[in-house]
């Protein structure tokens, strides 16, 4: 499971808020929202918001291994 806690975290950090991220540089609400719900989003976005704030993905996005949900090889 995808989970973008650590992004919230940096933001708060860098002093950027999504009102920022919206008007300034181009992220669309669609985006911020689905990042709100833990969803997918492409790596263009995780590049564009690491470029923002001048970040690594880890402090982005971690990525939470569900045991339920794997894929067997073979």
């Amino acid at each position: 499971m995808v989970n973008y806690d650590r992004l919230w975290e940096t933001m708060k950090k860098a002093n950027v808020s999504q009102y920022r991220l919206i008007k300034y540089y181009g992220v669309s609400a669609g985006q911020i929202g689905r990042l709100k719900k833990n969803m997918y989003v492409s790596t263009h976005t995780i590049d564009m918001l690491c470029n923002i704030l001048q970040c690594n993905v880890e402090d982005v996005m971690e990525v939470k291994l569900d045991p339920d949900n794997y894929y067997h090889q073979g």
